[in-house]
C-alpha cells in the first residue's frame, strides 16, 4: 500500500473509533473508557503515541510504568491488580521482548486483551471466532498495508508467539502461502530468495546481507524494536511502511478498545440468564435432611454467579460455595425493571415450625428448574441458638433446602459474628464512658479525648460532628471554653436509662440478668445488665433494613443506647464510635450468594427473629435480586413465624424502609398445625406426636381452620393477593388435604395447592409454583395497616385489634412512661415492631385458634431509632431464648476422619 493510502487507512480508522466513541458517551454520560498500558522499559516515544491517538479519538489511557528489569512475576501481579479494576476497560504491554513469556501474556484477561496476545483471543481467532475475539492490532496493520495476497509468499521472519500465529493465520485466511524462519536458520537466505512478502518481527542482525532480499520485495517491519530505530535493512523506500505499520497498529489497538468497550456496555446492562439446573433423584422414604445435602454436588458460586449475569468484579468468593454479592450492581442495573415480588407466610405455628422455608425453597426450584422462569429465594441467616437448640436449621427441608445445609446453618461468612462484635463494642463504650467521666475531672477527660499527638493537637471527624450537634462552631482544641469543655466531654449518661444490652448467638437463660463492674479495677460502678441474643440487637434490624453503606453508616449513628440525666437521648454517634461499627459490617451488609439443592439461585442475609425483631431478610438481598431475574421473573422472601407477627412487620416496616411492593402471598398451612388450632393435644419439640395428628380427623382439622382464616383475613387488610401452600406430611389423607384447600378457597384465598416439595423437590411444588405465577398477575390494592402520623399508642391498638384480634390494651406504667418520653424526643413517627410470643394470636402461647375479648398488655416500649421503629414488648416476651432439657446438640457430631459434619437438622 503506498504511503499515502497507509494514511487515509490511518485516519479512517481514527475517525471511526473518535465516531463510534462519541456516540457510546452520548448514550452513557458517565462513560469514561481506560486504557491501561503496563510498560517496563523506558520509551517515552511509545506513550506519547498512545496518549496522542487516545485523546484525539476520546479515551483515557494511564501508564503504569514499571522499574526496567522488573521480574515477571511483578508485572504479572500488575496484569493481576488492573484485570480487577471494573474502571478499566483494556490492558495492554509494552515489555522487553525477554518479558513476552506465555505466563505473562496468559495473566490478561481475554476480554480486557487489546492486543489479542492471550491463548483464549488467539485460540478464537484460529477458530474463526472473529465476533467473540480480539486480534494482534500489529497484525491488522500489516494486512492493512498488504493489498493483493492472493497466491503470493509471505515470509515471516523472526516473528514468534502470539504475533506469528496471529499473522500465519489472517495470512493464509487472505489467500497468501505462508513460511517462518528464524534469523539464524541455515535456510534463511533461500527462502528470503523465494519471498514476494517479508513480514519482520525482531530486528536483522548486522551479519544478514540486504542482498538475500530479491529485489521488488515488499518488507514489512512490525518488531517492537521499531519506534527506538533498532532497524536496518537497506531500503529506504520501506521506511514510510515501517512508520504505517506503527501508526495502524495503535490505531488498531484504539479500534479494539472502542470495541472492548461496546462489550463493557453490553455486559453491565441486564443478561439473560443461562442456568443449569442440577438433577434429582427423590429417594423413598425421604433421606434425613444432611444426607440429602451431601448427597447432591453442587456448582461452584462463581458458576452460578456467571449464570445468572454477575460480573466477576461483583461477587467475592467465600470457599466453593458461598459468595458475597456488591452492591455495585444495584448502579450497574438501575434501569433494569424489577421482577414480581412474592412474601412466604404462614398460619400460627406449632413449636415443630410448619415448613415456610421449605415452601421458599420449593417454590423457587419449581419455578426456576421446572417451569423456566427466573426466580431467586430470599433466606434469613439462620441463629445458632434455635441451630443448637430446640428448632434445628433453617435452610429448609428434604428435597427443597439451600445447600450446603451445614455451611449454610453454621457460620456462613460470618455476618452474625460482625453484629455480635460491633453491637459488644459499643456496649463496652457506653460503661467504659461512664466509668471515665465518673472518675476525672473534665480537664483531664479533654485531654485524653483530645490528645497531643506529634505536638499537634485536632479533633476527630466524629468529634467534629459531636461539636457541631452541640452549636460549637469551632475547630481549634485549644479554643474552647470550660463550658464548652464540659459540654462535650460530658455525655452525662444515666445508667437506669441504659436500652443497649450485650449479646450472644447462643441460647444462654442464665444471662437473661447479669451484674456488670464487680471487679476492684471499676471503682465501684456495677450495675444490672442482661444479654440478647445476637439477632435480637438493633445492628441485625438496620442491617436487614439499610439500603446502602451510607444509609447504615447513618443509622449506626442515630442508634440510642440511653438518655442523659436531663432525659435527653445519647446515641453511638455521641460515645464517637459510628465509624468502628461501619467497619465492623462493612462486609455484612453485602448478601451471601449460595444454591438450591436444583442449582437456582438464593441470597441469605440478615436474620432477626420475627417474635422479638422484624423477622425478615435484608431489603438489599431482596433488591438486587429483583434486579437480576428481571422483570418477568419472581423473587420470593420470607417472612418469620405467623402472618400475625412476620407478614404485619414485612408489609409496616420492611416495605416503609424499602418502598417494594409485593405481588403476592404464600401462606403456608400444615394439617398438623390446623388440628392444634382446632382443639388438638399439645405439640411438644422433641415428643413423639400423639395419634390425632398421625391419624385422619376431619373435625380437627375444619376447627383448626379458624387460625387459617384469621390469616387469611389478615392479609387481605393489606390488599394483596393471597393463595394458601399446604405443606403435605405422609400422615395426612386425601380427604383432610382437600377439605383444606376447599375451606382456604371459601375463606378468600387466590388459589390453595396442596405441595410435596418435601418429598419431590421442585416438581412437587409446581401447581403452586403455578399458582403464585397467576395470582401475581391480579390487581393488587396494596394498603399500609395504619399512618405513622398517627400517635404512637393508637399504632400499637389497630396492630393488637385488627391483627389479633384483641378486644383492646393495656399500658403497663413503664411502658406508658416511655411513650411519653419517646413521643416527646420527636420519635413518635415511626412504626411498631410489635415483640409477642409466636405461639398464639394472643399473647398467651396456649391460647390456640382464633382467641378474642382478650386484652394486650404491653409491660415496656423500647426504642430501635437506628433500625426506625418503637418497639412494644406484649407480657413476659424474653429477648434470650434457653435451652430445653434435650437440646439439638445432643445430636450433633463431626467425624475427625472425614470432617463430615453429622446430626444437623
Amino acid at each position: 500500500m503506498p504511503p499515502f493510502a497507509a494514511y487515509k487507512a490511518f485516519c479512517k480508522i481514527a475517525e471511526n473509533a473518535r465516531k463510534s466513541l462519541a456516540s457510546l458517551k452520548r448514550e452513557n454520560p458517565r462513560l469514561e473508557p481506560t486504557l491501561a498500558i503496563i510498560q517496563a522499559r523506558n520509551d517515552p516515544l511509545v506513550q506519547e503515541i498512545n496518549k496522542n491517538f487516545a485523546e484525539e479519538v476520546g479515551l483515557r489511557v494511564i501508564h503504569i510504568c514499571l522499574p526496567e528489569g522488573s521480574s515477571k512475576d511483578e508485572i504479572v501481579s500488575e496484569i493481576l491488580r488492573l484485570n480487577e479494576d471494573p474502571n478499566v476497560q483494556g490492558l495492554a504491554l509494552d515489555l522487553p521482548e525477554s518479558s513476552y513469556s506465555s505466563k505473562v501474556l496468559n495473566a490478561v484477561k481475554p476480554e480486557k486483551d487489546v492486543d489479542g496476545l492471550s491463548d483464549v483471543n488467539l485460540g478464537r481467532l484460529v477458530r474463526g471466532d472473529a465476533y467473540d475475539c480480539l486480534v494482534s492490532p500489529t497484525a491488522c496493520a500489516v494486512l492493512e498495508l498488504l493489498e493483493d495476497l492472493d497466491g503470493k509468499t509471505v515470509l515471516l521472519v523472526g516473528a514468534d508467539g502470539a504475533l506469528g500465529a496471529s499473522l500465519h493465520c489472517l495470512l493464509q485466511r487472505r489467500g497468501a502461502t505462508t513460511a517462518s524462519c528464524q534469523w539464524k536458520s541455515r535456510e534463511l537466505q533461500n527462502k528470503l530468495h523465494h519471498a514476494d512478502v517479508v513480514v519482520v518481527g525482531s530486528t536483522k542482525p548486522d551479519d544478514v546481507p540486504v542482498s538475500w532480499i530479491k529485489p521488488g520485495t515488499t518488507i514489512i517491519n512490525c518488531s517492537r524494536d521499531l519506534l527506538s530505530g533498532k532497524h536496518n535493512y537497506g531500503q529506504q523506500n520501506n521506511h514510510d511502511a515501517e512508520n504505517a505499520v506503527c501508526s495502524l497498529a495503535v490505531a488498531m489497538r484504539m479500534q479494539n478498545m472502542v470495541k472492548n468497550t461496546e462489550r463493557w456496555i453490553q455486559s453491565q446492562q441486564f443478561r439473560k440468564w443461562d442456568l443449569r439446573c442440577l438433577k434429582l433423584q427423590p429417594l423413598s422414604p425421604v433421606p434425613s435432611d444432611i444426607e440429602i445435602s451431601r448427597a447432591q454436588s453442587p456448582k461452584a458460586v462463581d458458576v452460578l454467579a456467571k449464570e445468572i449475569g454477575l460480573l466477576t468484579d461483583e461477587i467475592e468468593i467465600y470457599g466453593q460455595t458461598k459468595a458475597k454479592v456488591r452492591l455495585s450492581l444495584l448502579e450497574r442495573l438501575k434501569d433494569q425493571p424489577d421482577g414480581k415480588y412474592v412474601l412466604v407466610a404462614g398460619i400460627t405455628p406449632t413449636p415443630l415450625g410448619e415448613g415456610k422455608s421449605t415452601v421458599t425453597v420449593g417454590l423457587v426450584q419449581a419455578l426456576t428448574a421446572h417451569l423456566n422462569i427466573n426466580s431467586f429465594a430470599c433466606l434469613r441467616q439462620p441463629s445458632q441458638g434455635p441451630t443448637f437448640g430446640v428448632k434445628g436449621g433453617a435452610a429448609g427441608g428434604g428435597y427443597a433446602q439451600v445447600i450446603p445445609m451445614e455451611e449454610f446453618n453454621l457460620h456462613l461468612t460470618g455476618d452474625i459474628h460482625a453484629i455480635t462484635a460491633a453491637n459488644n463494642l459499643l456496649a463496652a463504650a457506653i460503661d467504659a464512658r461512664i466509668l471515665h467521666e465518673g472518675t476525672q475531672s473534665d480537664k483531664a477527660l479533654y485531654n485524653r479525648l483530645v490528645p497531643v499527638v506529634n505536638g499537634v493537637r485536632g479533633f476527630s471527624a466524629i468529634q467534629f460532628a459531636r461539636l457541631r450537634r452541640l452549636g460549637i462552631n469551632k475547630t481549634d482544641p485549644g479554643t474552647l471554653t470550660e463550658e464548652e469543655i464540659n459540654k462535650f466531654v460530658r455525655l452525662d449518661i444515666d445508667p437506669s436509662t441504659i436500652t443497649w444490652q450485650r449479646v450472644v448467638d447462643t441460647n444462654d437463660r442464665f444471662l437473661r440478668k447479669i451484674t456488670v463492674g464487680q471487679a476492684n479495677t471499676e471503682k465501684g460502678f456495677v450495675r444490672q445488665a442482661q444479654f440478647d441474643i445476637a439477632v435480637a440487637s438493633e445492628i441485625m434490624a438496620i442491617l436487614a433494613l439499610t439500603n446502602s453503606l451510607e444509609d447504615m453508616k447513618e443509622r449506626l449513628g442515630k442508634m440510642v443506647v440511653a438518655n442523659d440525666k436531663k432525659g435527653e437521648p445519647v446515641t453511638a454517634e455521641d460515645l464517637g464510635v459510628t465509624g468502628a461499627l461501619a467497619v465492623l459490617m462493612k462486609d455484612a451488609i453485602k448478601p451471601t450468594l449460595m444454591q438450591t439443592l436444583e442449582g437456582t439461585p438464593v441470597f441469605v442475609h440478615a436474620g432477626p427473629f420475627a417474635n422479638i425483631a422484624h423477622g425478615n431478610s435484608s431489603v438489599l438481598a431482596d433488591k438486587i435480586a429483583l434486579k437480576l431475574v428481571g422483570e418477568k421473573g419472581f423473587v420470593v422472601t420470607e417472612a418469620g413465624f405467623g402472618a400475625d407477627i412476620g407478614m404485619e412487620k414485612f408489609f409496616n416496616i420492611k416495605c416503609r424502609a424499602s418502598g417494594l411492593v409485593p405481588s403476592v402471598v404464600v401462606l403456608v398451612a400444615t394439617v398438623r398445625a390446623l388440628k392444634m388450632h382446632g382443639g388438638g393435644p399439645n405439640v411438644t419439640a422433641g415428643a413423639p406426636l400423639k395419634k390425632e395428628y398421625t391419624e385422619e380427623n376431619l373435625q380437627l382439622v375444619a376447627d383448626g381452620c379458624c387460625n387459617l382464616q384469621k390469616q387469611i383475613q389478615i392479609t387481605q387488610l393489606f390488599g394483596v393477593p393471597v393463595v394458601v401452600a399446604l405443606n403435605v406430611f405422609k400422615t395426612d389423607s386425601p380427604a383432610e388435604v382437600d377439605l383444606v384447600c376447599e375451606i382456604a378457597k371459601r375463606s378468600g384465598a387466590f388459589d390453595a395447592v396442596p405441595c410435596n416439595h418435601w418429598s419431590d423437590g421442585g416438581r412437587g411444588a409446581v401447581k403452586l409454583a403455578q399458582a403464585v405465577e397467576k395470582a401475581a398477575n391480579q390487581k393488587n390494592s396494596f394498603k399500609y395497616l395504619y399512618s405513622l402520623e398517627l400517635p404512637i399508642v393508637e399504632k400499637i391498638r389497630i396492630i393488637a385489634q385488627k391483627v389479633y384480634g384483641a378486644q383492646d390494651i393495656e399500658l403497663s406504667p413503664a411502658a406508658q412512661s416511655q411513650i411519653d418520653r419517646y413521643t416527646r424526643q420527636g420519635f413518635g413517627n415511626l412504626p411498631i415492631c410489635m415483640a409477642k410470643t409466636h405461639l398464639s394470636l394472643s399473647h398467651q402461647p396456649e391460647r390456640k385458634g382464633v382467641p378474642t375479648g382478650f386484652i394486650l398488655p404491653i409491660s415496656d416500649v423500647r426504642a430501635s431509632i437506628g433500625a426506625g421503629f418503637i418497639y412494644p414488648l406484649v407480657g413476659t416476651m424474653s429477648t434470650m431464648p434457653g435451652l430445653p432439657t434435650r437440646p439439638c446438640f445432643y445430636d450433633i457430631d463431626l467425624d475427625p476422619i472425614t470432617e463430615q459434619v453429622k446430626g444437623l437438622f
